[in-house]
């Protein structure tokens, strides 16, 4: 029997019990104690059935402390079911999900990131909370004598019905392991697959069956929303699996996993140790550098602000920062080798045989980059991915990493892990809806390679840009790091930040919104409008808001006489797709 066969089998026969009876008189949480999933999972072990009031701060002590999510406010009264689920003789997944007294009939799973296995149990709070019971949590630290847990508890329950809410049954796991290292991966290919597809696609399968088990009625649709790895998970999801999800937000997506990860391992060895010599300390990336990128590219849109609009308008000449160059305007300056480091950084990484690998990194993106892929150490999940999924070899070191590492890394292709579909066509028939998005000045998956894989899609479908809008849209968020934060707009509703939460849960201003009335509607969305709240706390109000555009257009300063914080004063115009 192959894997996929003996995962199909993991729920028993017996569906047709459910919690709720014909005639049934007990309270939600009489419901709850009494439901038993692991009966319907087979060689399931049940770890944690309770039922959670609203406002319960929950804790989790046996989690990784790796993962740093010791603790999760649950913004809904609900019942929490945590299972450990075998997946093959050697391997298994731990599942969480929340199912809220108050459903809406939809099921939403999550994502991780990394090559971690952690759950992200911001995000299964924020699929069934209530964005306005979570802003009085939010308001409360300002307001602390409102707020005790009871007027708490009180609150959130009266203001429910004031905003539209999603309340889904919401679901993750740990994707095969603990913690966010890979050594779990050593002489274990199971744990791989796990890690690859196999996690997510049982979860979705059990979660569904659970689901009508507990509600007695099916989902009517079911959702997804990951961010980097997870931004991967979501579209491998909809490749390898079309008909589990019918919308999906996939943000800054990890897709050509195989190459990214080659890419991240390459820059300790283009940056080289902060004792080697010509190395470029992490002020100078910051200030002399950063400075020199804004100086040639933040006013290409017309606005001095601080953020590349269109990073792909930016062609950066590092060779201005030469020592003794006459374009040279700054008393910093870089030595040839170290200009040379910068050029090799921002160039597309290359085959042998000259094609694209993985696309260079987009200017902008140095302050923080400084500190994570430029700092000198070698890149953690790459290590880790290398050292123990691809090499098998606990003693390989990270400066000896070469192409041909990278040639390896492709030709296994773990557990089919690339994630590089050029076609999503069944995805497309089941009426799927995908939704990406990625910020202009992530530090850790270049925004480049977004516009590529939507390229590569749309000729290896043959569609035009009008063919993709009808199942597949992305918007590039000017200012952004990775998944969240930055200077620009970059609040849309993408996963359980407090954040998200300060913003109306509609189609104009959060991303899972967007999808879902794009799937139970027929409403694609063109724009979305990021928030920007000042010090990114909701308690301190919003400092501005901006309209990100479906690529390939831009959004585009309409010029002198208008503010650049008002949103009309942009608005989203062509660009040529590339």
């Amino acid at each position: 029997m192959t894997r996929r066969a003996r995962l199909s089998g993991l729920l028993l026969s017996a569906l047709a019990t459910t919690v709720y009876g014909a005639n049934d008189t007990k309270t939600f949480q009489e419901r709850c104690l009494s439901f038993k999933p692991d009966i319907y999972v087979q060689n399931s072990t049940l770890n944690v059935l309770e039922y959670v009031p609203s406002a319960t701060n929950l804790t989790f002590p046996d989690n990784d402390p790796t993962c740093a999510r010791a603790s999760q406010m649950a913004y809904a009264d609900l019942c929490r079911v945590a299972l450990s689920i075998p997946t093959s003789n050697r391997s298994s997944i731990t599942f969480e999900m929340w199912l809220p007294e108050s459903w809406e009939g939809r099921t939403l799973a999550t994502g991780n990131g990394g090559i971690d296995g952690c759950v992200k149990y911001e995000d299964i709070a924020y699929g069934t909370a209530n964005g306005f019971s979570r802003f009085v949590t939010l308001l409360c630290d300002r307001s602390s004598s409102l707020c005790n847990p009871l007027n708490l508890a009180t609150m959130i329950r009266a203001l429910t019905d004031l905003q539209y809410k999603l309340i889904v049954a919401a679901l993750g796991t740990n994707n095969g392991h603990n913690g966010t290292y890979g050594n779990a991966f050593y002489h274990n290919e199971d744990i791989v697959i796990d890690y690859a597809w196999v996690s997510l696609h049982t979860s979705v399968d059990v979660g569904k069956r659970l689901t009508t088990l507990f509600y007695g009625e099916s989902a009517k649709k079911s959702y997804y929303i990951g961010c980097s790895l997870g931004g991967r998970q979501g579209i491998g999801s909809a490749e390898k699996f079309p008909e589990d999800f019918d919308g999906i937000v996939a943000g800054s997506p990890a897709v050509n996993f195989n190459s990214l990860y080659s890419w991240r391992a390459r820059f300790f060895t283009v940056t080289g140790a902060p004792a080697s010599e010509d190395f470029i300390a992490a002020d100078t990336w910051k200030t002399t550098i950063h400075s020199e990128v804004l100086s040639q590219c933040d006013g290409i849109d017309g606005v001095l602000d601080g953020i590349i609009e269109d990073p792909t308008l930016c062609h950066f000449q590092a060779e201005r920062l030469l020592c003794g160059s006459t374009d040279n305007t700054t008393a910093d300056c870089l030595n040839p080798a170290q200009v040379q480091k910068v050029e090799t950084i921002f160039s597309n990484y290359l085959w042998p045989n000259g094609t694209v690998m993985y696309p260079g990194m987009q200017p902008g993106s140095e302050i923080l980059a400084a500190d994570g892929l430029y700092s000198g150490q070698a890149f953690g999940p790459s290590t880790d991915w290398f050292r123990f999924a691809v090499l098998e070899d606990p003693s390989w070191r990270p400066a000896t990493y070469t192409l041909d590492d990278s040639l390896i890394a492709a030709q296994k292709n773990l557990g089919g892990i690339r994630t590089w579909p050029s076609s999503l066509a069944a995805f497309q028939s089941h009426g799927g809806k995908l939704l990406t998005f990625h910020g202009q000045q992530d530090q850790q998956i270049s925004s480049f390679n977004s516009a590529r894989f939507y390229g590569h899609l749309a000729s290896g479908m043959g569609y035009s840009q009008e063919q993709m809008d009808e199942f597949y849209r992305l918007f590039r968020v000017p200012g952004m790091n990775h998944c969240s934060g930055g200077p620009g707009a970059w609040t849309i509703g993408q996963g359980g930040s407090d954040a998200a939460y300060g913003i109306p849960f509609d189609r104009a201003h959060n991303v899972l919104a967007a999808v879902v009335d794009w799937v139970e509607g027929g409403l694609p969305p063109d724009t979305i409008t990021g928030t920007k709240f000042v010090n990114d706390s909701v308690s301190w109000g919003v400092a501005y808001q901006h309209r990100h555009c479906r690529y390939p257009s831009r959004s585009t300063y309409k010029g002198e006489g208008h503010d650049p914080l008002i949103e009309d004063s942009w608005e989203c115009r062509d660009a040529v797709v590339g």
